[in-house]
């Protein structure tokens, strides 16, 4: 790992974790991280999104009482904004679903533990209970069951259910990069170790032998498979069986609170309410499922069109906290950042995600006092410019 305070000392800003992140990480590894689908069209257009909108602020406002403190489905967070879901984060960070749980426990703000985390579930929410899970179902509803007995068992509340990974995207950048799944031993997997010591020291085989082989641990009730295994088969995107009846079968096992994420399209929101969830997130999967799959942000008012009082949330291409005001602003109740914090957790482990947090935190509430708001519930439309420019008549 690199050294931590050398290397936070030049970090003003999440998007200063990337570069660092890509000297640190073997390439596979890191192009998995920061991979899309085929032409990364939907990653750019997450950015894009933003970049559209401008900021109307008002001035003459006694600022100094601002509050970042935000209520999102009944649970009160510092700030509004949380850690999304990220598979392999113990590939990227030692211990890193740990790390980015801890971190997040912390400061006061939700993490989604990915059902491709390499941590027990137990673990983590023995140091952080107040973790969200997010679940890719097995195909048989028993078996849903039993995860979800398991789930509740470990004090998860919070449900997550991912719907955009039902069919196997095109992901020929990871295949550029040289990433498979599961990992393979093979030559060039050992030339990124060697070349990336650092990594491979602190991180691969620190975790081999103070934890022992690394597994897909959260994916179903029981342990899967190993993540360096020439005959492990894992599949979390094939779930093509997926469907609102069982998504309805679900919602009757879980007495928990149940976000449906990776939704879009209006009409999905309407049967989410439906379906009595507590809460959506509005996302494209960061980019990676659907190449050309609108950016979350540009359906925001059309879902909350349909949402009633289901909590609206969103992620992707969230890198400053002008992005999660804009996006509040434009009604989401929440936010959730990705890449980033990944990034920092490789970096420099939990300080460096604990550091990405402050930093978003100074920036929000900067940005909050420059746009003459004393809460976030203050926020609204009135404060954003979405037209064009208009001459003088």
């Amino acid at each position: 790992m690199i050294g931590r305070g050398r290397a936070l000392a030049r970090i003003y800003a999440l998007e200063d974790f990337e570069p660092l992140a890509r000297r640190h990480l073997p390439r596979p590894i890191f192009g998995y991280v920061s991979g899309a689908a085929e032409t990364n069209a939907s990653l750019a257009d997450n950015r894009a999104a933003f970049s559209e909108i401008g900021l109307l602020p008002r001035v003459g406002v006694d600022v100094s009482p601002r509050s970042l403190a935000t209520r999102v489905m009944g649970l009160g967070f510092a700030m509004p904004f949380g850690i999304a879901p990220m598979g392999v984060s113990a590939l990227t960070a030692y211990r890193g679903d740990l790390v980015l749980a801890r971190a997040a426990r912390a400061a006061c703000i939700p993490m989604i533990v990915s059902a491709a985390s390499l941590i027990p579930l137990e673990e983590i929410t023995a140091e952080a209970p107040d973790v969200w899970y997010q679940a890719y179902f097995p195909q048989h509803l028993s078996d849903i069951a039993a995860l979800l007995e398991r789930v509740a068992r470990a004090g998860v509340e919070t449900l997550v259910v991912t719907l955009d990974s039902a069919v196997v995207p095109s992901r020929e950048n990871n295949l550029r990069s040289g990433y498979r799944t599961p990992l393979r031993p093979n030559l060039a997997l050992l030339w990124q170790g060697m070349s990336h010591p650092r990594w491979a020291l602190g991180t691969f085989l620190r975790t081999y032998l103070q934890n022992g082989p690394p597994h897909f641990e959260n994916a179903t009730a029981t342990r899967g498979a190993p993540l360096l295994s020439r005959q492990a088969v894992r599949d979390f995107s094939g779930r093509e069986f997926l469907s609102w009846e069982l998504l309805a079968e679900v919602r009757k096992l879980w007495t928990g609170r149940m976000v449906l994420k990776g939704i879009l399209h209006p009409d999905d929101v309407a049967r989410a309410r439906a379906l009595g969830a507590e809460g959506v997130i509005l996302s494209n999967h960061g980019g990676r499922q659907l190449d050309g799959a609108v950016a979350p942000l540009r359906v925001l008012g059309a879902a909350l069109e349909r949402a009633g009082d289901m909590a609206v949330m969103i992620d992707g291409g969230i890198l400053r906290g002008t992005d999660i005001l804009k996006a509040m602003a434009l009604g989401a109740a929440f936010t959730f950042i990705g890449r980033p914090m990944n990034y920092a957790a490789a970096v420099a482990g939990e300080a460096g995600v604990a550091h990405a947090i402050a930093l978003m935190r100074v920036q929000l509430r900067a940005d909050l006092g420059m746009l003459g708001v004393l809460g976030l519930e203050d926020l609204g439309p009135s404060l954003l410019h979405t037209g064009g420019f208009r001459a003088v008549p």
